[in-house]
């Protein structure tokens, strides 16, 4: 096991298109890291850099005391898993698991402990006889897994290995993912583009777009303290919702006026903000921030904006309404199920200002709640 740390790495394709630019990360031993970010944003290529499936531009990768940059993939002591898990068809789940180790010539005994303790490991002893293509999908995935563990690497790397699987099997196979790597504590970099699937299963989760690193935290942190209004949009399901509009300061207080109505901050965010008043910004409030009520039932009540209601979708004990603000378009908040609240009704949404954060305007605003 080992630690693996990126100095300044920039990847450029062709001198045109930079893939990653300057990203600097340390990845602790035994920890499982996460990159997560849409499609072209530089995540996989991050991945087969470390891999040394492509040759870094500039910048230095370190896996345990080793600097790799110009080290084989075969030297670097890391094992992968692809999207499409690369099994061969014509040899037998156990062929496909002793493969790598028949390569570096071992022991055939050791090859078969090994083999054998990794099916053990994940379950598919009964499987070590059959052919890839009579296996489901979730066993191919165990298999390309376990290939990967008999090497007993000092690193795993995974590039989006359950995309292929369906929804109710990803499920699943998190969950096993998440147990594997607490019985193997292997140091783990797992690719997706899927911010759930990152949230569930990494210590820490790194949020990329267009090339750069956006934030790395775990993921309360990410969740709670977006840096910016890109990780706040892209991680949550459903997403932040945002308001613009502008600050005013009035007897002694901060507001933030969407034109509609004018919402008063806390004091804590208040102090900070001040100095932005009758400034543009953005305001984001996540559903389970946001209360709905039929309209009058928070008379009197601060911090309200009218909405109507255009889609309901029952979660069970929750619902998610999907609303009408006028100025703002689909607004999502996140309820209690309650059978008056129906697609058409006229409603009134309260904001928990505890959980409301203040962007500066741009896709990339910078958080400016956070102290």
């Amino acid at each position: 096991m080992a630690e693996v740390i990126l100095e300044n790495v920039t990847k450029v394709f062709d001198g045109k298109v930079t893939a990653v630019k300057d990203m600097s990360l340390r990845i602790k031993d035994a920890e499982f890291v996460v990159l997560v970010g849409p499609s072209g944003c530089g995540k996989s290529t991050t991945l087969r850099m470390v891999a040394g499936l492509e040759e870094i531009t500039d910048g230095t990768i370190r896996i345990g005391e080793r600097v790799v940059n110009d080290v084989a993939p075969k030297d670097r002591d890391i094992a992968m898993v692809f999207q499409n898990y690369a099994l061969y068809p014509h040899m037998s789940v156990y062929r496909n698991l002793a493969f790598a180790l028949k390569l570096r010539r071992m022991p055939r005994k050791e090859i078969d402990q090994r083999v054998r303790a990794a099916a053990d490991v994940l379950g598919i002893e009964e499987l070590l006889d059959r052919k890839p293509k009579a296996l489901s999908g979730g066993q191919r995935q165990r298999v390309a897994v376990g290939r990967a563990i008999v090497r007993q690497p000092a690193v795993f790397l995974f590039d989006e290995p359950l995309s292929n699987l369906d929804a109710k099997l990803r499920v699943e196979m998190r969950a096993e993912l998440k147990r594997l790597h607490r019985r193997l504590k292997t140091t783990t970099i797992y690719v997706t583009h899927d911010q759930e699937e990152a949230m569930t299963l990494g210590d820490r989760i790194v949020v990329m777009n267009d090339a750069l690193v956006q934030q790395v935290g775990t993921p309360l942190e990410v969740y709670e303290a977006p840096k910016n209004r890109f990780v706040a949009g892209f991680v949550g399901t459903p997403p932040m919702n945002f308001f613009e509009g502008r600050l005013i300061s009035e007897n002694g207080s901060v507001c933030f006026d969407e034109g509609t109505a004018r919402i008063r901050l806390l004091d804590e965010h208040a102090r900070r903000l001040v100095q932005w008043a009758g400034r543009e910004v953005v305001l984001g409030a996540r559903p389970e921030a946001m209360s709905c009520r039929p309209l009058g039932r928070f008379a009197g009540a601060q911090n309200v904006l009218p909405a109507e209601i255009v889609v309901v979708e029952p979660l069970g004990e929750k619902t998610d309404l999907y609303t009408a603000t006028g100025r703002h378009g689909r607004i999502v908040a996140r309820v209690d199920s309650d059978p008056d609240l129906k697609a058409g009704r006229k409603v009134e949404l309260h904001l928990d200002m505890r959980k409301v954060h203040v962007f500066e305007p741009g896709e990339a605003g910078a958080n400016l709640s956070l102290p």
